[in-house]
């Protein structure tokens, strides 16, 4: 009878210590993400208090529309340049700083400082660098017999200098992780492994690095997809979605439909669409990287 009343009790108090904590997830996602929903079933603007329920009407001018199109386009070809980099060359770096014996923590700190940056204000001094006609990078080419590149305003070049500031602006970020993951590792795997004749540094790092590096691979590879398809802020100071929608992203379109063009249940159904989007790639993500992680 005691033991039944102490775990009525407990049980209790866990509801109470996990209530503040869900009623925050229910007020900042849940409830936000219903609403939204709500929204794209209406023809709701800015511009007017009168609004109707169109059902699924706003799904379907969606799926119907070009400029949709190029947008989810533009997304995935920015996300493909982004991601193989923000993984690679971050995993790479942090391999590097781990071997270092001296200078450990300045390199940190180094590689770490834009993830502290405000990317706005840092987008404007890409801005200045990648100038096409006085950008101390255009400058730097044509000194050594390179022709300049137009940056911002070649529509084959657009996304690529895009996605070299996000790089620029994450990487030491996900280093952080990788090297978190790096120094949970226990040595004495690599002493066993080299026991087995695995002595070589690739032949480490396949055998035992990345395999005990499976559950930090998997949540930056999650956060770094969804880090790419939330592009935004570049785009909105640096191109406005040009030149000629090429660095029109799916984000942007976003805002373009519910904050220029006021058509907020429109804006709704593309929210959503992303949103589904983001939570489909994370899920494929992690359940493909879990099958070879090892906790």
């Amino acid at each position: 009878m005691e033991v039944s009343q102490l775990q009525r009790a407990q049980t209790r108090l866990a509801y109470l210590l996990v209530l503040p904590a869900t009623l925050l997830i229910l007020v900042i996602y849940i409830i936000p993400i219903i609403l939204v929903f709500l929204a794209s079933l209406t023809d709701y603007t800015l511009v007017s208090d009168y609004y109707e329920f169109v059902g699924f009407e706003n799904y379907r001018t969606m799926f119907g529309d070009e400029v949709f199109a190029n947008a989810v386009g533009n997304t995935f070809f920015y996300a493909a340049l982004f991601l193989p980099g923000a993984f690679v060359i971050s995993l790479i770096l942090a391999i590097a700083i781990q071997e270092q014996k001296q200078f450990r923590s300045v390199l940190e700190v180094l590689y770490f400082l834009p993830v502290t940056s405000t990317l706005a204000a840092m987008a404007l001094v890409w801005a200045a660098l990648m100038d096409s006609g006085q950008g101390v990078i255009n400058n730097t080419l044509e000194t050594v017999g390179i022709p300049g590149v137009n940056w911002f305003g070649n529509e084959d070049v657009v996304l690529y200098s895009l996605a070299i500031i996000s790089l620029w602006s994450i990487i030491g970020f996900n280093m952080v992780l990788f090297l978190a993951g790096l120094t949970s590792i226990p040595q004495n795997l690599y002493e066993a492994a080299a026991m087995d004749g695995a002595d070589h540094p690739i032949d480490k790092f396949f055998r035992v690095t990345w395999p005990m590096l499976g559950p930090t691979a998997m949540f930056v590879a999650v956060t770094s997809s969804i880090t790419a398809f939330k592009l935004f802020d570049t785009v909105a100071i640096l191109t406005q979605g040009g030149p000629d929608r090429a660095s029109e992203v799916f984000l942007y379109l976003a805002f373009l439909e519910g904050f220029e063009y006021f058509n907020m249940g429109y804006s709704a159904a593309l929210s959503l669409f992303l949103l589904g989007i983001i939570f489909l790639f994370a899920l494929i993500q992690a359940l493909f990287t879990d099958r070879n992680v090892h906790y």
